[in-house]
């Protein structure tokens, strides 16, 4: 089941509880993932415990603490599927949330305490699922009434420490070549089988192998830790690729961001739907990111 929503209805949600808004037309926006807990613990492997439902936010100049805050709202909530349930105690409520510079801290209320080993740890880590996927947010702070949870083996969290199981069942698979640096930082094709989900277009799919990495054990990660899209898309053989400005500062050096800008050009490039890839920046075209001249057009080597 999907849950619709739309930004400009936040504050409405607010102040209602978890009023839910029914879209009647096919959904539009962007598409964001809560996450859960399995149901049936027994059907699912360990790192399948964690599970997504989908909402679609129409997102308009929205910046990242709101959108973080409908986010955790809507976490907050529980799920709208019956197969799941949630991590978080019932009337856990948000007391602060800020983002400080790449980072998310947020503040919950003592319900949130009663937590502990397991149970802790799948709901501090739906949290960080749901909200790293905001480009600009790459790591999560979680906090009880303004206090760290001394209990707790670590306090600050990232979304690549965690093992999510694919939602779903796989509609479809589609071949591509994923670009990858070699032991001289060369960039260099992976043939792969990439397996689509319900809701996933060939373009996400290509994003998220390549943020998961190689096969190939002798050939390193072209995306660098903290590198995120805020979107993706494809118009008449073009992916559009839409970066944050706000993620330069925490990026590493030109040299290696020229190489990540060209490795996800390039595999994005290998399918038989895209042509080029062209690069924007907070949703506008744009001569270099960082140092990176990404005015013109990516197209696969000759």
């Amino acid at each position: 089941m999907k849950r619709f929503l739309s930004v400009l209805l936040c504050f409405v949600l607010l102040m209602t509880g978890c009023a839910r808004f029914a879209a009647e037309k096919t959904p539009e926006g962007t598409a964001y993932h809560l996450y859960f807990l399995a149901k049936d613990l027994d059907g699912v492997s360990g790192d399948g415990a964690l599970q997504a439902e989908t909402i679609y936010l129409q997102e308009s100049d929205t910046d990242a603490y709101h959108l973080a805050k409908v986010l955790m709202q809507e976490l907050l909530c529980g799920p709208a599927g019956e197969e799941l349930v949630s991590p978080i105690p019932v009337g856990t409520s948000i007391e602060g949330l800020k983002i400080q510079g790449s980072r998310a801290d947020v503040d919950l209320s003592s319900s949130y305490r009663s937590l502990s080993g397991v149970a802790l740890t799948l709901a501090d880590y739906a949290i960080t699922l749901t909200l790293t996927q905001i480009p600009e947010i790459v790591s999560v702070r979680i906090t009880v009434q303004g206090q760290e949870l001394a209990y707790r083996e670590k306090q600050i969290f990232t979304s690549r420490e965690v093992l999510v199981a694919p939602q779903g069942d796989v509609v479809s698979t589609v071949e591509a070549k994923l670009y990858f640096l070699n032991g001289r930082n060369v960039l260099v094709p992976e043939a792969r089988t990439l397996e689509l989900y319900e809701g996933d277009t060939q373009v996400i799919a290509v994003a998220r192998a390549l943020e998961n990495g190689p096969e190939d054990k002798e050939l390193k990660a072209v995306v660098p830790e903290g590198f995120r899209l805020k979107s993706l898309w494809v118009e008449e053989k073009t992916c559009y690729v839409n970066l944050s400005s706000a993620l330069l500062k925490s990026l590493p050096e030109d040299t290696r961001l020229k190489m990540t800008i060209r490795g996800l050009a390039y595999s994005l490039c290998s399918l038989d739907a895209v042509e080029e890839t062209q690069f924007l920046v907070d949703g506008e075209f744009a001569q270099s990111y960082g140092l990176v001249n990404i005015e013109d057009p990516f197209v696969l080597p000759k």
